[in-house]
């Protein structure tokens, strides 16, 4: 391993010193018994009068990032998952060659230290050492937090040293899993059972996008990474299980942006006997409830913008939303050749060959979308651009699904399910490009799956809630590759 980076080149005679001198400098037999929070949750008020009666004696662990050197005695901070604490380590405490030992300690090396705790002159409690023991010797010097890791794409590409020297990015990935764990809570109580769907699978179905495609050697076939469970949750309710939930991992070979990411984390979860209404009531009090939890309050800031999740959320159609944003009349979104030349004057390049459903599903994403900035839901999609949702009984050229923005995202997608076979093969096939219930479609038509509906699929109401998107919101970034810990990028040459 041996490099022209003199700092590496010292750290590693470090290493080979220490191994010579009987230390091992990858050591696994120090038991920690308390962690920063610990010490400082139980001692922080607490003056040195109360702490030197103190008997007991504390273990900790922890990385090294700061020293002072005062000669015969250093003041260092060390940080483990809970937080930092300051340590002092005087030779005459530890004794002249164990002291001569922690001089060949850096930046970066693990240690671990008991001690008992007092408070310096400035008040800050810190641990008197009485023993330290190397856990692991850091080989490469750690960038400094103000002018080392800065690079956004570096951060990324390694994203061990963006936890270590930007503790404030560690916090996003614990709300990410506190949001999580609210989420199954919330479900759980509501008699909602957590499942696992296959993440190979020999159709991709569920949703409409590219799927990323592979070849499983001993069956000699082509499988898909999926794209949506859907069709495999809805399977379960066939089956009698009523109410069903997974928060899965998707993959779309698709772009990438602040937005997107080709893996990618969603809540799906089926309810029997609900409408999507009943969907957007209980989305309402399952994102209240996070909030609530988070910040107690129903109102936060998202990029300088104060969001309020206080019940009951704006409702609007599709159709409205283009009309109220778009500033165009109601005539217009029914005469496909109004709408196109509506939309080319928007800036938007519409293929005259789409239906009048996808046309209006374009012109919404462009003139209304990025309006909806505190929560909203969006209702009454066209039935050609919704393949699996049940049609609204008044007009079947629309559907009962809603689409949840905030913050001019689509934060979730929901509808009452399309549980009619007859209907779901005709729409399936129109979505592929062919016509006729006769026809199959080798690797395209999920014939199974209409089968496990002829059998009988009871009324229900499903939803997707993509979980990157709503961290992003409640812990307050721009970006969808601060909340997955190692979001895809280009290879760098």
């Amino acid at each position: 391993m041996r490099e022209h980076d003199p700092l590496v080149t010292q750290r590693i005679e470090k290493m080979e010193d220490l191994r010579r001198n009987g230390i091992n400098p990858f050591a696994n037999d120090f038991k920690v018994t308390h962690s920063t929070h610990d010490i400082l949750r139980e001692f922080q008020d607490k003056g040195n009068e109360e702490l030197d009666k103190i008997k007991e004696r504390f273990s900790l662990a922890g990385r090294i990032i700061s020293v002072r050197d005062f000669g015969k005695s250093v003041f260092l901070h060390i940080r483990d998952r809970k937080g930092k604490i300051q340590i002092y380590i005087r030779k005459d405490l530890i004794g002249e060659d164990n002291f001569k030992v922690f001089k060949k300690f850096d930046i970066g090396d693990f240690i671990g230290i008991v001690g008992r705790p007092f408070q310096t002159r400035t008040q800050e409690l810190t641990i008197m050492v009485e023993s330290v023991k190397l856990l692991t010797k850091s080989l490469r010097p750690l960038p400094e937090k103000w002018h080392g890791l800065v690079d956004v794409e570096t951060r990324y590409r390694q994203r061990y040293l963006d936890l270590i020297v930007n503790p404030e990015i560690r916090e996003i990935f614990y709300r990410r899993t506190r949001i999580i764990q609210l989420i199954r809570e919330f479900l759980n109580e509501r008699d909602f059972l957590e499942v696992e769907t296959p993440m190979m699978q020999s159709i991709p179905g569920g949703a409409t996008a590219r799927p990323f495609k592979t070849y499983h050697n001993t069956l000699d076939m082509d499988l898909y990474l999926r794209i949506a469970p859907e069709l495999y949750l809805k399977r379960l309710m066939v089956g009698g299980l009523e109410r069903v939930y997974e928060i899965n991992r998707n993959f779309r070979n698709e772009g990438i942006s602040t937005r997107h990411n080709p893996e990618f984390t969603m809540l799906e979860f089926y309810q029997s006997y609900a409408t999507y209404q009943d969907l957007m009531d209980l989305t309402e009090e399952m994102l209240a409830n996070i909030a609530e939890n988070l910040f107690d309050n129903l109102r936060f800031e998202y990029q300088d913008v104060e969001l309020d999740f206080t019940p009951p959320w704006r409702r609007i159609t599709l159709k409205e939303a283009i009309m109220e944003y778009g500033e165009v009349g109601e005539d217009v979104l029914g005469d496909k050749e109004k709408l196109i030349e509506y939309g080319q004057k928007t800036g938007l390049q519409l293929d005259r060959d789409m239906s009048l459903g996808h046309l209006l599903g374009h012109v919404f994403e462009e003139v209304a979308e990025p309006n909806l900035i505190q929560p909203t839901f969006v209702t009454n999609y066209p039935t050609d651009v919704s393949p699996l949702s049940r049609r609204n009984e008044e007009n079947p050229e629309e559907v009962d699904r809603f689409e949840l923005f905030i913050s001019g995202r689509e934060i979730a997608n929901a509808f009452s399910e399309l549980n009619d076979p007859i209907d779901q093969k005709k729409r399936f096939l129109a979505e592929i490009g062919r016509e006729g219930e006769t026809v199959e479609v080798s690797g395209l038509l999920d014939n199974d799956y209409i089968k496990a509906l002829e059998y009988g699929m009871p009324p229900a109401a499903g939803e997707g809630i993509g979980i990157d998107r709503l961290v992003m919101l409640f812990a307050n970034v721009a970006s969808i590759r601060e909340v997955i810990l190692f979001p895809q990028l280009k290879t760098r040459e």
